[in-house]
């Protein structure tokens, strides 16, 4: 009896895993990435025709590369625990959210709250990002090519924005200990968010950022740097005002 054949939308390209998504549902895509072994020599992937669809490999904990030709809508890349995912289109909302390690690279603009709650790894945007990029961000690294919008960095704990164009309103608003780097103007600062000195750490700390995301037309010295005040740490009746 003939062996049955890959379908056509599960392809083998070159070294590459296909899976179009005009032809296969997303379940299966994600279902296959899940199923993946640590040490599984299936380490490259290719999706095609996203067309927006909504949580695009989420919770991928191999170290495996997967190259997505279009678009994406919600969530995308979700929970990425190792995997190297660039998207060659736009993301919506939530992408990278709750990230642990690995990369995630966006060709184009990314949509709110990108790299949300993100604990590791690196997400770079190359075109710009919007309102509450990096909110209450863990340890995670984000660089953002263009600009960003409001509320950006809300609560964010621990890890680095960079942001080689602009930032919105209430920059880093409620902000712990996570550091913040802007090249471009700053509509304005939010509750406990103030400039801070640019030391040679930090300018060693963000040329190795620029150089992770590929980043070469720009010099860290061209940054400020914004981070917390510690004034809200524990209440004071003094900056009732500022909560």
């Amino acid at each position: 009896m003939p062996a049955t054949p890959m379908p056509k939308a599960q392809r083998e390209q070159g070294h590459a895993r296909v899976f179009d998504l005009g032809q296969q549902s997303l379940r299966e895509l994600n279902q296959a990435l899940h199923n993946l072994a640590p040490g599984s020599n299936e380490t490259a992937w290719e999706v095609l025709n996203p067309k927006g669809s909504h949580s695009v490999a989420v919770g991928v904990d191999q170290p495996v590369s997967i190259d997505v030709r279009g678009s994406v809508g919600y969530y995308c890349a979700g929970m990425n625990d190792g995997a190297t995912i660039t998207v060659h289109g736009s993301a919506g909302p939530g992408v990278g959210e709750n990230m642990m390690s690995g990369s995630i690279v966006i060709k184009g603009d990314a949509s709110q709250y990108a790299g949300a709650t993100g604990r590791g790894g690196l997400l770079v945007i190359e075109g710009n990002a919007s309102s509450r990029c990096g909110i209450s961000m863990k340890g995670i690294d984000i660089v953002v090519r263009g600009n960003i919008g409001h509320m950006s960095a809300f609560m964010a704990q621990s890890g680095n924005l960079v942001v080689l164009g602009d930032a919105g309103d209430a920059l880093g608003d409620s902000i712990y200990e996570a550091r913040l780097f802007v090249r471009g103007k700053v509509e304005s600062l939010g509750a406990d968010c103030i400039a801070k000195e640019m030391r040679p750490e930090h300018i060693e700390l963000l040329q190795g950022l620029l150089d992770r995301a590929g980043i070469s037309d720009v010099k860290p010295s061209e940054f400020k740097r914004y981070g917390s005040a510690r004034k809200l740490y524990n209440f004071n009746i003094d900056n009732a005002d500022a909560y």
